[in-house]
């Protein structure tokens, strides 16, 4: 029973023969889990391409003036996957030492195209899913410890933190949570996409400022006072938020 995918290989056609990319073309076209997304007529210009563009499948040329199939895979640092074809068996040996799918002898058939492109779709299905890191700026809270618990603390509900001493006040939406740490580590921990200081003493969630008075800003009728040394930097960051 053939793998079947929810979706699409985008495939690339290469190759300097017109007809021949008409013919591969319609191929795809014809084939329910494939996508045409373009052909170029040389390596050299699917090799532009390539930089650009994200294709699952190469339905490559082995034959081509100035760059050959060949040459191209050898410059691709990740290459999609590629079905190479040619109108000689000569180059079999050679393309299988790039991990090829396949390999088709002009003139192509449908019958062995579709068989090549079920190899593809089979070794696509079969790729473990790579999971992608999760950059700091996607996290939307932090862990703060509270006595002896660890504490999820979401950044949108933070509405401002307060040194006092030897310990530091994370005001949120609902409650308050008292950290002993300085500002410096609260500081580091907080995205400063979303916060930033404004006293020695302070750091404010951005979205939660309703206004600012006489250097004084605003959030839930607590006036927080801007340091002299903060003033400008907040006034700055307040306007481009």
């Amino acid at each position: 029973m053939p793998t079947t995918s929810t979706s699409s290989l985008r495939c690339l056609v290469v190759d300097d023969d017109p007809l021949s990319i008409q013919v591969v073309n319609n191929c795809i076209v014809n084939t329910a889990f494939l996508q045409a997304t373009g052909s170029c007529d040389s390596a050299v210009k699917a090799a532009e391409v390539l930089r650009h563009q994200s294709v699952d499948l190469l339905f490559l040329d082995v034959e081509m003036p100035l760059m050959s199939g060949i040459d191209l895979l050898k410059t691709l640092q990740n290459p999609p996957m590629v079905v190479l074809i040619t109108s000689s068996k000569e180059y079999a040996v050679e393309a299988f030492e790039y991990d090829v799918v396949d390999y088709l002898i002009k003139p192509v058939s449908y019958a062995r195209f579709l068989k090549a492109a079920q190899k593809a779709l089979e070794m696509q299905n079969q790729r473990p899913e790579v999971e992608q890191p999760v950059h700091a700026s996607e996290v939307d809270y932090t862990f703060v410890k509270v006595d002896t618990k660890l504490v999820k603390v979401p950044f949108q509900e933070v509405r401002y933190v307060e040194a006092l001493g030897d310990y530091v006040h994370i005001v949120l939406a609902q409650h308050k949570l008292i950290v002993y740490s300085t500002m410096k580590a609260v500081e580091e921990k907080f995205p400063s996409s979303l916060f930033v200081r404004v006293h020695r003493s302070f750091i404010v969630n951005i979205r939660s400022v309703h206004s600012i008075e006489d250097n004084m800003i605003v959030i839930d009728n607590k006036h927080i006072p801007i340091g002299q040394t903060y003033l400008r930097d907040v006034l700055q960051r307040l306007n481009k938020f």
